[in-house]
């Protein structure tokens, strides 16, 4: 019985050390009022608020009050758009790379996590490209200010992900009409 208890313990032990991994990473700090504007969607892992073979771009406004206006536009394979608008507030101490996005309706009986739901991974110097993640990994989105970003910025991108744990083999790509 011990003998037992014993291996039994040692598996859960190991199983939990297989499955965790190094904290998520942010950049380390992000001007809002630049990161402001339309982004396209390139790229996303599936979720269930996201059609499949739907486009999406999010549209950011800064607020007098620091925190910043979302809307997210989906637009469908028949040419509806669905559209919700939020509020995003950076985390304290987080270079504003971590944000709390709540969203209207009766997505807003969701709770944005303390430490943010919106974390900011990587972002290009010029704010053209950027990934966006949850710590758990199981959101992601890769971002373009162009919805025309080439093959190879794609995949340079999507290693990025990788590296910092994201199964990047399950990602939906986006297309854009006219993109190559």
């Amino acid at each position: 019985m011990l003998r037992s208890f014993l291996l039994l313990t040692t598996a859960l032990l190991f199983a939990g050390c297989a499955t965790q991994r190094a904290p998520l990473p942010t950049v380390a700090a992000v001007d809002l009022a630049r990161y402001a504007g339309r982004w396209h969607e390139i790229a996303r892992l599936p979720n269930f608020f996201q059609k499949a073979g739907a486009r999406a771009t999010a549209d950011y406004t800064a607020l007098a009050d620091g925190s910043i206006k979302v809307v997210n536009t989906e637009t469908r394979a028949d040419g509806t758009q669905k559209s919700v608008e939020g509020r995003a507030t950076a985390v304290p101490g987080s270079g504003q790379a971590r944000l709390r996005v709540k969203f209207g309706g009766l997505a807003a009986l969701a709770p944005a996590a303390r430490e943010g739901n919106y974390w900011i991974v990587a972002l290009a110097p010029d704010y053209s490209v950027a990934l966006v993640g949850t710590p758990d990994r199981k959101f992601l989105w890769l971002l373009a200010r162009d919805p025309q970003l080439s093959e190879r910025t794609r995949r340079g991108w999507l290693a990025r992900a990788r590296q910092l744990g994201f199964p990047v083999e399950r990602v939906l790509v986006t297309q854009w009409p006219g993109a190559v």
